[in-house]
């Protein structure tokens, strides 16, 4: 038997959310969505830059060699202290061939969910413009019929950002809420907004999401708990009636979420977490190599409205890897690697599955 969950309301404030008029999905995309179940993944998809020099952006690394022999640029890339990002500004040669790889390998893995459809919604992180996510949506997933990217350009020194990919038409503006890391002002840069975008179920119930890239691990606690409270208190202004879902990379490694009380505080109280209900056998998303550790530093969370109508199903929640070059021999994430042409991503994509629920 599936069971169901319901959430303490005292998450659910009211507020007042104009609702625009929506053309049915039928006529947005060649793929109907399911009429009984929609599909949410999270993916970091590991530095999807294109080959274009973006002003305001640290894309040095992701340019093609021709471009790379200027001495302001082999200036800039020696100063990088970590010796594998400071080869790859200097050397790597980020030209159309190599981006179209890249390309290729996240459109197969994509699309090797849900019997080459994908799923109905991606908050996707680590790209860097909402042009190269365009192009991976028309040239490498066709078939899933995904409408127009949804990426709102963040301050992120890196230049990544958050973004979406959905079958169901939006609802509403979307829009990127930044988190005050003003506490951090020699780190506070190195973060993401939050994108909230707002769906149209096929019953015609709204579904507010959330795309999230917390701070990595390497900076203080402190940072993901201020990004998790920030992401409760924009939950909090929706409508109480409201179904919620949140998804990316929180960057919460295993030591913390057993060691520490951020998922108790900060987590639980407000949302199930997908993994941790089901994804039976699932051993994580990332895994450190020095550490020899998984982590679900990837995560889905999902906040049902008070009436139920959508609801988690348990045992939809996985972590996916069939496509073959996702992995190495021992079963953890086989990163990009363009000089070996092989790999997708650091981490590995997260599903979960809402059902409509009469």
């Amino acid at each position: 038997m599936k069971k169901r969950f319901a959430l303490p309301l005292c998450l659910f404030l009211t507020a007042c959310v104009a609702r625009q008029a929506v053309e049915p999905v039928a006529e947005h995309s060649s793929l109907e969505v399911d009429r009984q179940s929609v599909s949410i993944m999270a993916f970091n998809v590991e530095n999807l830059f294109d080959t274009n020099d973006d002003p305001g952006k640290d894309d040095a690394t992701y340019l093609p060699a021709s471009v790379k022999m200027d001495p302001e640029h082999i200036a800039a890339c020696e100063s990088i202290e970590v010796d594998r990002w400071r080869e790859d500004c200097l050397y790597l040669d980020w030209n159309e061939s190599a981006l179209r790889f890249k390309l290729e390998q996240l459109g197969a893995t994509i699309l090797a969910y849900n019997d080459g459809f994908g799923p109905d919604i991606i908050a996707l992180q680590e790209v860097e413009n909402i042009g190269v996510l365009d192009r991976l949506r028309r040239e490498f997933l066709e078939p899933a019929g995904y409408l127009d990217p949804i990426l709102i350009e963040g301050l992120d020194d890196r230049g990544i950002d958050v973004a979406f990919l959905s079958r169901l038409p939006v609802v509403d503006e979307p829009v990127l809420h930044p988190i005050d890391m003003s506490t951090f002002p020699d780190r506070a840069q190195d973060t993401r907004g939050i994108l909230e975008a707002s769906f149209e179920l096929p019953d015609g119930t709204i579904l507010t999401g959330y795309s999230v890239h917390f701070p990595a691990p390497f900076h203080p606690i402190e940072m993901r708990w201020i990004a998790y409270e920030h992401l409760n208190q924009v939950r909090a202004r929706l409508p109480g009636d409201r179904p919620v879902f949140a998804a990316g990379d929180f960057n919460t490694p295993k030591r913390e979420m057993e060691g520490t009380s951020i998922m108790d505080d900060m987590v639980r109280p407000f949302w199930i977490v997908a993994h941790e209900i089901g994804c039976e056998g699932c051993k994580g998303t990332n895994y450190w190599r020095r550490g020899e550790s998984w982590s679900f530093l990837d995560v889905v969370l999902f906040s049902p409205s008070p009436a139920g109508r959508w609801s988690l199903d348990v045992d939809s929640v996985e972590v996916v890897t069939a496509y073959e070059d996702q992995l190495h021999e021992d079963g953890t994430p086989k990163r990009f690697d363009l000089e070996q042409g092989e790999g997708v991503s650091d981490h590995l994509p997260i599903v979960m599955v809402i059902e409509h629920r009469p």
